[in-house]
């Protein structure tokens, strides 16, 4: 078993996303307070890796500008004019040092619940292999690559679902687009690849075919809560997404003992804290680095970025920024903090101005 943590991560972000019908990126919509992208760095990132490389082309500057919001060690990669996830990768390549060896993994910049642990079994499944895929099974697998395993039940290759036969379209598992590879493997197969197929592209899954034929080893990780790695194609798929996050968001804070009484209604960002005790009213939206103390009672309302001392009541609250005091209780339909000579202003409260928390 390898260590788990790969000497490079690539993340895919070049595409258009015609699909959105929306003027910006796809990468750059955003869910539980990260965009797409920003949740695949996070998790990328937490692999502790040497390098990580985000591809780019479609809206360049901005896709680019906000990974390096993001993180600013990431290194950014142009994609040039040759189509394909392929040629995408060959193109994250070319940025890391030709010296580097080890694993390096490659992940899609839209599949927002893919997280560092399912990552991180990824890789340490890998071990000598050439390549190890992410799979799942699903329903209806329309659109995505399919799985096609040989007579022992090893992955011998993948097909698109444009060039796959109806035998092969009843397959259920499906690629992931995610992988871990031997970096020295991938180059070398990256050099090999033909746009001989349905899209006229450079094909990434075209190198699992490569590493069977060569007897390199291809290995598996089929994970079988295919949330995780859900792709976003689409306003529709972004909703259900987001409503997926947000309710394993909540889950995970009751568990830990935070009272929240209506999750239907209730959205908390992936950067909010909450300690137990608190409570969380129905029609609640908590988003940013708002931090909820223990026996702190919030909403209705909105929270952004805000701290919500112990024991303090604000309920019918917007709140943007800075600290209410423990103890306090909010006047209902107060805008905090409360502009300066207005009644209930923050000195009064003892609050203190935006941004400087505690």
């Amino acid at each position: 078993m390898s260590s788990g943590r790969p000497a490079a991560v690539v993340i895919l972000a070049a595409g258009q996303g015609t699909r959105m019908h929306s003027a910006t990126p796809k990468v750059l919509h955003s869910l539980c307070g990260r965009t797409l992208l920003g949740h695949a760095i996070a998790a990328a990132r937490g692999l502790r890796p040497e390098y990580v490389v985000v591809v780019v082309r479609h809206e360049r500057d901005a896709v680019a500008a906000h990974a390096l919001e993001c993180d600013p060690d990431v290194i950014i990669a142009d994609q040039d004019a040759i189509m394909g996830t392929g040629r995408a990768v060959w193109c994250g390549l070319q940025e890391l040092p030709a010296s580097l060896s080890g694993s390096v993994t490659v992940m899609a910049g839209d599949t927002p619940l893919l997280d560092t642990q399912t990552l991180s079994h990824l890789n340490e499944r890998h071990d000598s292999n050439a390549v190890t895929v992410l799979t799942t099974n699903v329903s209806d697998p329309t659109g995505y690559g399919r799985i096609l395993r040989d007579s022992t039940g090893s992955i011998c290759g993948v097909v698109e679902h444009k060039d796959a036969d109806p035998a092969q379209r009843a397959i259920t598992e499906i690629n992931t687009s995610t992988y871990s590879f031997d970096l020295e493997f991938l180059r070398s197969a990256l050099e090999n690849l033909s746009s001989s197929n349905a899209q006229g592209e450079l094909y990434l899954t075209d190198v699992v075919e490569q590493a069977y034929s060569s007897g390199s080893g291809v290995g598996d990780y089929v994970v079988s809560d295919s949330w995780l790695v859900e792709g976003c194609n689409d306003l529709v798929q972004l909703a259900a997404l987001r409503h997926e996050m947000n309710k394993r968001i909540l889950d995970a804070w009751m568990r830990s003992g935070v009272s929240i009484v209506d999750p239907a209604t209730t959205a908390v960002d992936v950067d909010v804290t909450l300690e137990p005790d608190s409570c969380i009213l129905p029609g609640t939206q908590l988003h940013g680095h708002t931090d909820v103390r223990a026996q702190a009672v919030v909403g209705p309302g909105e929270f952004t970025d805000t701290v919500v001392g112990a024991r303090a009541v604000a309920c019918h609250v917007v709140a943007r920024g800075g600290a209410i005091p423990a103890g306090t209780t909010l006047p209902p339909f107060t805008i905090f903090p409360v502009e300066q000579g207005t009644a209930g202003s923050t000195d009064a409260l003892g609050g203190i101005p935006a941004g400087q928390h505690h």
